[in-house]
């Protein structure tokens, strides 16, 4: 197989040789190829031998990155997982497909989400993850409509709408409810429309009332929760009587004489079976999926539970045999309400834990909330209500005041003023009038707009911004391979460390029940939940907030990389600067007031094309000025124009055009050199060879990026400000926005080379730019930061997107991302730790310096605790503010 990917991260032409001598010593490698100056991988191998996930897997290991832009990606719900151990098995095994580049489970979401050279593959992956002991979640390809049906009367309404619905083809069930006037239609997207289903009611002579339809997934993990909650407390009502009867007689709690132990052993023994069964049953899934990842000998967080468990059961069932053949002193060795107990705190913790990793996707509920249900559409001059899915390109859409805007689109009637905090994270309302973009969700204000639909479905921007987000949240930060590899030995190391603790107190003499409470303790309290759940859960809370702050943060990665910059680049035009050329100073030195001067350079100008010239034109027309019709006119390239309007000769331009005409400057010089070391471009106005005044014009700095540079310069990172422009104009636009470091007169073919530069010195590079120049520098920086309203190459080759125009969420980011390694790094800490001292305690330790022996109940409950602990620390980073 031959493939080429882009290299990202090279530097030197060493680089590239060491990249060659990586992938040579792969095996199934048949020839690689780097070529420095495009960037660019060529390898031909044996994909029998090897895949390209392995490739990018060493050249990442040789610290470099990859990137198949041919490849396709997927994503899979996957059903049995327990703990991260169960996370890294299924990746291991999806990875070995060949034609897998990578795959990554995200254990907060149970997804996998693969990319693959072979979209096909999807059989293959399926029998993949079912070898490894757990499977895919069937997605429905049917779509479910609720709503309203009015005018019915009775029994006989309600048959007559289902059979209308029935005859539609792609109709899989319905289901009308007189009482409740409510329908329900499970349907094929692909076969009929929603307004089909509605308008055949509607024929049969009934009206539709809609209602908001519901979020499947969301209302599918709803009833996952009650399920857990109702095994929960099924369990709690007999695993609290068992506890008491089982403990309540070793702390002085009275007891009915028939369940004495003393009294009658037996029935003590039996009842107490009896109560344990029930809570085992709620926990089954424990025992199935335990045991069979055991036989696949691939032990899980289950198979911890289900061993510890099933050894105080089976032991306290050969307690209960001996007790009917008459060791009545065998009742004091029952171990049932510890099995008992345990499930049901797991139980707990598991339910806690669910709830929980909601919480931690709230985000992205919310963004995917936003979308409009249905438009307005305008036909023919009249209105007609539709489901937003029905909108096409080129159709115009109706938004009144106060509505959300369905899908993407350029206004063609109407002004209006828009709220766009949910894209950009600004809170100020955009004017909007003919000509400009508005976007889907976000908020007409006060005014009427018709817009031309240009982008619908999953091409909208927030569509893409969800897609985004979503991607992010499925990948993995560097941090998480210490995780991956720790979990991935952590159950067959505990069932070890368990067993020889267990056979090394029984040598000691402490007979069986000690050594059997050593084992099931080990096997409950130790805990790779907490460890899969440390990096996830933060990555999906961090990018989650990003997204809701107009920060779009594309992966794991790059939020990790964002903490570690020391050095920000901002691209001069339309980073730092608005990028659009405006009017700032009118000097005026003879006859001329400052309205003639900019009436006759306009009316000059406005056959000119140039941004200079334009800017004046707009300044003027700002003004409602009249201009004056031209007689003739002459371009000078690179020095300016002449022209004749009402007999005059009319020249604008540069110092070289007045010096080439024999225009004397003498006496405006002086404020020209001026205005040229504040970055302004300094253009005389002469009328019959007589300089009449000077406009200056400059491409104006953001309000805030003093403000930005001002942030990252308080946080300790360098702020360097790269520019195509003469060093003097780039020394007056970087001292406004307060930088002290330019790199001025680079061509935007070097910005690349001098991010490499910068890199060589051992600094950590972010890159912020917003224009298609600035796509190389982007990609070789440590961390690329696009400008949202710039460029889609910028946007796609960037690591962050920043949604709005406000540099200073550069530093947003940049902070956002350090609390959140923070995070992940306390929560690491704490799985870490929690292990460290929990596996050792329950092991015994304390008991060889007189301390307690741990009663496996409290490990139970330790262990669930410390996953609940790690999900809650992750969701404190919601409170983080802009």
């Amino acid at each position: 197989m031959k493939k080429t990917f882009d290299i990202k991260g090279m530097s030197c032409a060493a680089c590239a040789t060491r990249i060659e001598k990586t992938v040579a010593k792969l095996a199934g490698m048949q020839s690689g190829n780097v070529n420095f100056a495009t960037e660019k991988l060529t390898v031909e191998f044996d994909s029998s031998q090897l895949t390209t996930g392995e490739i990018q897997n060493a050249v990442a290991d040789a610290g470099y990155e990859l990137v198949d832009k041919s490849s396709s990606k997927a994503s899979y719900e996957i059903e049995g997982l327990s703990c991260a151990a169960c996370a890294v098995r299924v990746e291991k095994a999806v990875t070995q497909l060949a034609g897998v580049q990578s795959a990554n489970v995200n254990f907060a979401t149970n997804k996998l989400n693969i990319v693959m050279d072979n979209p096909e593959l999807e059989q293959e992956v399926r029998q993949a993850v079912k070898d490894a002991g757990y499977s895919v979640a069937e997605k429905s390809p049917y779509a479910v409509a609720n709503f309203g049906v009015g005018s019915m009367h009775c029994a006989a309404c309600s048959a007559r709408v289902e059979k209308a619905l029935q005859k539609l083809s792609g109709i899989k069930s319905t289901s009308v409810n007189l009482a409740s006037e409510k329908a329900r239609v499970e349907y094929d997207p692909k076969q009929t429309r929603l307004s089909l289903i509605k308008q055949a009611v509607e024929q049969e002579g009934y009206t539709v009332i809609d209602e908001p339809q519901k979020d499947l997934d969301q209302e599918h993990k709803q009833k996952e929760i009650t399920a857990m909650w109702k095994k929960f407390f099924f369990s709690a009502a007999f695993s609290l009587p068992l506890l008491y009867i089982a403990m309540g007689p070793m702390v002085g709690l009275p007891l009915p004489r028939f369940l004495s132990p003393a009294v009658h052993p037996l029935l003590y023994a039996i009842v107490q079976f009896i109560l344990t069964v029930p809570p085992v049953a709620a926990g089954y899934k424990f025992y199935t999926l335990g045991f069979k990842a055991l036989a696949k000998r691939a032990p899980s967080m289950d198979s911890l539970i289900a061993l510890g468990t099933s050894a105080a059961i089976i032991y306290s069932l050969y307690s209960t045999v001996k007790i009917a053949l008459g060791d009545v002193d065998m009742a004091h060795n029952l171990y049932f309400e510890s099995a008992g107990v345990i499930i049901t705190l797991i139980l707990f913790g598991k339910t806690l834990e669910a709830v929980s990793k909601g919480k931690t996707g709230e985000a992205i509920k919310k963004l995917m909330g936003l979308a409009p249900k249905n438009a307005t559409l305008l036909k023919d001059g009249v209105e007609l209500a539709i489901p937003i899915e029905e909108v096409e390109v080129g159709d115009i859409i109706v938004v009144k005041p106060g509505e959300s805007i369905p899908v993407d689109g350029i206004v063609t009637f109407g002004a209006s003023s828009v709220d766009e905090a949910m894209l950009t994270g600004e809170s100020i309302p955009v004017d909007k009038r003919e000509g400009d973009m508005l976007y889907s969700a976000t908020i007409n204000k006060n005014g009427l707009l018709h817009f031309r639909a240009t982008k619908i479905g999953a091409d909208t921007t927030l569509a893409q911004i969800i897609r985004l987000v979503e991607d992010a949240q499925g990948s993995k930060a560097p941090i998480a391979r210490l995780a991956d590899v720790v979990s991935g030995y952590f159950v067959p190391i505990v069932i070890g460390i368990a067993l020889l603790a267990s056979l090394a107190w029984l040598i000691a003499g402490k007979g069986t029940v000690f050594s059997l409470t050593i084992l099931i303790s080990v096997l409950v309290i130790a805990c790779p939940c907490a460890l899969g759940l440390a990096t996830p859960t933060a990555i999906m809370v961090g990018t989650g907030v990003g997204a809701k702050l107009g920060i779009l943060i594309k992966s794991g990665q790059a939020l990790e990389v964002a903490h570690k910059v020391d050095t920000v680049i901002f691209d001069k035009t339309g980073t730092i600067t608005k990028g659009e050329p405006e009017v700032t100073d009118m000097l005026t030195f003879g006859n001329l007031n400052e309205q003639e001067l900019l009436l006759l350079a306009a009316s000059a100008e406005k056959g000119s094309e140039h941004p200079l010239g334009l800017a004046i034109v707009a300044k003027a027309e700002e003004g409602k000025l009249k201009l004056s019709q031209i007689q003739s006119f002459s371009s000078y390239t690179g020095k300016g124009i002449g022209v004749e309007i009402e007999g005059k000769q009319i020249l604008v331009g540069n110092k070289k055009l007045m010096q080439e005409h024999n225009i004397s400057i003498a006496d405006c010089d002086a404020q020209a050199t001026a205005l040229a070391d504040e970055g302004k471009t300094a253009m005389f106005v002469a009328v019959n060879a007589q300089v009449e005044g000077i406009i200056a014009v400059a491409d104006t700095i953001k309000e805030h990026s003093r403000a930005a540079a001002a942030s990252l310069n308080a946080m300790g990172i360098e702020v360097v400000m790269i520019t195509g422009d003469n060093e003097q104009t780039a020394q007056a636009i970087a001292a406004q926005a307060g930088i002290s470091k330019v790199l001025a007169e680079v061509l935007p073919a070097d910005k690349a080379n001098e991010v490499k530069r910068l890199q060589e010195q051992g600094k950590v590079v972010a890159m912020v730019g917003d224009g298609i120049n600035d796509a190389p520098a982007l990609a070789s920086a440590d961390l690329g930061i696009a400008i949202g309203s710039g460029t889609d190459v910028a946007m796609e080759s960037a690591d962050i997107v920043l949604m709005g125009s406000d540099i200073a969420s550069v530093a947003v980011a940049i902070r956002l991302s350090k609390n959140t390694i923070r995070n992940i790094k306390q929560n690491l800490f704490w799985a870490f730790g929690y292990n460290s001292a929990g596996i050792p305690i329950a092991a015994g330790l304390l008991t060889l310096f007189g301390g307690p022996l741990l009663n496996p109940m409290i490990a139970a409950a330790a262990m669930s605790f410390s996953s609940v602990s790690v999900l809650l620390n992750a969701l404190r980073l919601k409170r983080f503010k802009k």
